[in-house]
């Protein structure tokens, strides 16, 4: 992705990992492959490999600069966690992306996550000496405080998923005087505030971006992929509540169709950044270029 500039607001982006990467079968349960194969032939050439008939997904954080702070959005699987394959591979690409991008942990002001899953949080810490201590030692850290509870509980009662990821990511912070735990209706300030679209997780945020008249949205995942966009109710095995996170994606869709809202999907790959267009009951995903 190249710099993207909102204003008086630089966002980079920084890739842990990109490529094919899941069928869109395994991905969707409400998949039809005949509609599917209509879509692909009018979307955007990045999103598909019809060679390996996988979904290019990438994984990345968004580096946010304001006038004021640097903040990032979402910190991919992080490195030491132990995840299992395909989870497992290399991390050095954000660690050299971080420093490329001219970054320090020690001047990152703010981290936030759209969602508490294993791969938008895992950077949040880092191991020394054998505990999980932040990454950011200076960076307050933005949960929704209904999502944070969700998975504390859903870790105390031993479910798996989320396993060890709310021990390792979220709680370090937590104990560290770190965190900030926000409701729906959180604003860092007139440039940074939170979208609720719950349902891939119970308190799903997007993050929006202001400046100067500008608006730009990091939408987590509130969508994995360009089919989404034309197919809103076709929602993956991850979320939580189907039905939800479909009328979620549905009205955000809708809220920004034929604006000049820029969204930032954390999944979608390069060129990264793009528009809706309306198309009947469904949308239309096509990159700025």
């Amino acid at each position: 992705m190249r710099t993207l500039r909102i204003g008086d607001v630089e966002i980079t982006s920084i890739i842990e990992r990109d490529g094919p990467w899941r069928k869109p079968e395994s991905m969707f349960p409400a998949y039809d492959a005949a509609v599917a194969a209509e879509h692909l032939r009018t979307m955007e050439p990045e999103v598909f490999d019809p060679e390996s008939g996988r979904m290019v997904i990438t994984y990345q954080t968004f580096v946010v600069r304001t006038p004021k702070h640097t903040i990032l959005v979402d910190t991919c699987t992080g490195e030491d966690k132990g995840y299992p394959a395909p989870m497992d591979f290399d991390k050095t690409p954000w660690l050299a992306g971080f420093k490329a991008a001219g970054l320090s942990f020690d001047k990152i002001d703010y981290v936030f996550c759209t969602h508490l899953h294993i791969d938008h949080c895992g950077w949040n810490t880092v191991l020394r000496d054998g505990r999980w201590v932040p990454t950011f030692p200076n960076a307050k850290y933005v949960f929704h405080k209904r999502e944070y509870d969700y998975w504390e509980a859903a870790t105390k009662r031993g479910d798996n998923p989320p396993g060890q990821v709310w021990n390792m990511n979220c709680l370090p912070i937590v104990e560290a005087g770190q965190a900030l735990l926000v409701d729906d209706d959180y604003a860092l300030d007139d440039t940074i505030t939170l979208t609720p679209t719950p349902g891939h997780s119970p308190c799903h945020c997007c993050v929006n971006i202001f400046s100067k008249g500008q608006r730009a949205v990091v939408t987590g995942d509130m969508m994995h992929h360009a089919l989404q966009c034309r197919e809103p109710e076709w929602s993956t095995i991850f979320d939580i509540d189907a039905k939800q996170a479909a009328a979620s994606r549905r009205g955000f869709l809708s809220s920004v169709a034929e604006t000049d809202t820029l969204i930032l999907p954390i999944h979608f790959p390069t060129p990264t950044v793009g528009r809706i267009k309306a198309d009947g009951d469904r949308f239309d995903w096509r990159y700025v270029r």
